[in-house]
């Protein structure tokens, strides 16, 4: 562990490497957040139809951030992820409701994903409530409604049994 908590063999990538390794089905949300941009660093919530995104909506978390001091609250979370945790955290914060191998790792997903503004790629294994080892691939990506401030981050979980 690192001197602030965070594990430095973390699993993940802000890079578009990341599209040589994840799964199809991540590809195309990404490809479809990077078309909904429009040129932009990131689009908003607004630009995203839920209509389009329904192949992906069974693994969508939609997580409302709040600055000064930062708080992070589930808004929406996918069937699949209520499943794999074995609960809704939907009101939840992230801090009570989160699923990964630390909060702090977890935490620093986020961080990332708001403060620079860029995608982050997770694919870090974990048991799950039901004893099954999934191997989830997770990718976080940033809304802003005023194309400056991250006000939202949008998951797109896909997860494997074992």
């Amino acid at each position: 562990m690192s001197a602030i908590g965070r594990s430095p063999n973390y699993p993940r990538k802000t890079s578009l490497d990341f599209l040589e390794h994840c799964s199809p089905r991540v590809a195309s949300f990404y490809r479809y957040w990077d078309n909904k941009r429009q040129g932009r660093k990131m689009p908003s919530r607004a630009d995203l139809d839920p209509i389009e995104m329904k192949p992906w909506l069974p693994g969508i978390t939609l997580i409302d951030v709040f600055h000064n001091p930062r708080r992070l609250v589930y808004r929406l979370v996918g069937t699949k992820l209520i499943e794999l945790r074995g609960r809704d955290v939907t009101g939840m914060t992230v801090e009570e409701g989160f699923i990964g191998a630390s909060l702090e790792d977890v935490l620093e997903n986020y961080r990332l994903a708001i403060e620079d503004k860029t995608l982050v790629y997770d694919w870090d294994p974990l048991p799950s409530p039901d004893g099954w080892l999934r191997e989830p691939e997770g990718l976080l990506l940033p809304l802003s409604s005023d194309g400056e401030t991250v006000d939202k981050v949008i998951i797109y979980s896909e997860v494997i049994r074992k």
